[in-house]
C-alpha cells in the first residue's frame, strides 16, 4: 500500500514538475505514473550499479557525482517513455534535484 501512495504521490510531483519547468514535459498524468514507476525500477536496478562502477569520482566530488547519476538515470527514462521528455542534460538535471527535494519534503511531513 506505501509504494503504491508513494507512487501516485511522485506521479503528481512528476506533473507538477513538467508544468513548472520549460525543458520538461508529461503528456498527461497516466505518462507520469509511468514515469514515477521506471524511475523507480531505474534506481532499484542501475544506480546501485553506475555508484559502484563511479566510485572513485563519487568519493572525488563528495558525493556530487550522484547528481549526475540521477540525471542520467531521468534522461535513460526520457528514452524510455513516449509522453515524457527532458530537453538536455542540464534540465535533467534540475529536475532530478527538484523532484528529489520534494519527495524529501512529503517524506518528513508523511513521518510526523
Amino acid at each position: 500500500m506505501k509504494f503504491l501512495l508513494r507512487l501516485l504521490v511522485t506521479g503528481i510531483l512528476v506533473v507538477l514538475l513538467a508544468n513548472l519547468l520549460p525543458g520538461v514535459s508529461t503528456d498527461s498524468y497516466w505518462t507520469a505514473i509511468i514515469v514515477a514507476l521506471i524511475l523507480g525500477i531505474l534506481n532499484l536496478i542501475v544506480r546501485p550499479v553506475l555508484v559502484i562502477l563511479t566510485l572513485p569520482v563519487t568519493i572525488l566530488t563528495l558525493g556530487l557525482f550522484l547528481l549526475v547519476i540521477n540525471a542520467f538515470i531521468i534522461l535513460m527514462t526520457d528514452g524510455l517513455i513516449d509522453g515524457f521528455s527532458v530537453d538536455g542534460f542540464w534540465w535533467a538535471l534540475l529536475f532530478s534535484i527538484c523532484l528529489s527535494i520534494l519527495q524529501s519534503m512529503l517524506d518528513a511531513l508523511v513521518e510526523k
